[in-house]
């Protein structure tokens, strides 16, 4: 389990750390800092991409990021709210200050991280896959000028369109596209390979399979307010990942939650464990 610190002394270390680059006033106006006074976190996540954000039976939050999310407010000392976010609007809501902090299964990409602060190092990693009819589709040449079903946001669909000649269907959550998968109004389902796998491993798609080699791995990246990133609370987040990373919470948080596990987090753990010590 991760170990955790007290409201008091993450204030004190992390405006401790950063008293000489920035005034008081800067200090009192950073997101950090609001968030204190506030008590409360608002963190946007998923709520419709299990197991890493999604509503159980009661439609309650729950997932590995809703953990996460939850061990950055314990270590705050406050309180979390969860607003929900979809693949389309998450950046937005990060922009408009509808949330503090934003982990919800974003890939980290150039073009991004003009919009918003994403912070380094990278949680979590995936590529991209088709879910699809057992023998169905056996190459992604195989897709050429059939219909597909796509998440809308995703920047994988321009992608598949472009590369294999898919005609893509986007519709605005997952469980609209899996159903359409389902009524054979597609030939597949083009998403995240690791979301793929756990659906496979839930034993409710019997008869699917993920044939394809996945293309276009891609590490995942939270998100803080662009002009956040280089301050208190951009450097706070940073240091929330190592300890996720070098910890072995995330390894952890996959067991929880079923996921299958992936090499990227013993690799990270591995290379960032050296550079933790400063952060004891």
């Amino acid at each position: 389990m991760l170990k955790l610190i007290t409201r008091a002394a993450v204030s004190a270390a992390v405006v401790a750390g950063f008293s000489l680059a920035m005034t008081q006033a800067e200090a009192a106006n950073d997101r950090f800092t609001k968030v204190l006074k506030r008590g409360t976190l608002v963190v946007g996540v998923k709520a419709d991409y299990k197991p890493w954000g999604f509503r159980d039976s009661s439609g309650k939050l729950v997932g590995m990021e809703i953990d996460m999310a939850r061990d950055v407010a314990d270590a705050m000392g406050v309180g979390l709210e969860l607003v929900p976010v979809q693949s389309s609007n998450r950046m937005q809501f990060l922009q408009q200050g509808k949330i503090d902090l934003m982990i919800a299964t974003m890939s980290d990409r150039s073009d991004r991280r003009k919009l918003v602060g994403i912070v380094e190092p990278n949680y979590y990693t995936s590529g991209t896959n088709l879910l699809a009819k057992k023998g169905v589709v056996k190459k992604w040449a195989d897709l050429k000028g059939k219909p597909v079903c796509g998440k809308q946001g995703a920047f994988y669909n321009k992608i598949v369109a472009k590369r294999y000649g898919a005609k893509i269907v986007a519709f605005v959550n997952n469980a609209e596209a899996k159903q359409a998968l389902r009524d054979s109004k597609c030939v597949g389902w083009v998403y995240d390979d690791s979301s793929i796998g756990s659906d496979l491993a839930s034993g409710q798609w019997d008869g699917f399979e993920m044939p394809l080699n996945s293309e276009d791995d891609n590490p995942w990246a939270l998100a803080v307010p662009l002009d956040e990133v280089n301050g208190i609370w951009g450097n706070f987040m940073t240091g929330m990942q190592y300890r996720w990373l070098t910890s072995g919470r995330l390894i952890e948080l996959e067991k929880k939650w079923g996921i299958q596990p992936t090499a990227f987090l013993k690799m990270q753990a591995d290379k960032l464990t050296p550079a933790r010590k400063h952060l004891k």
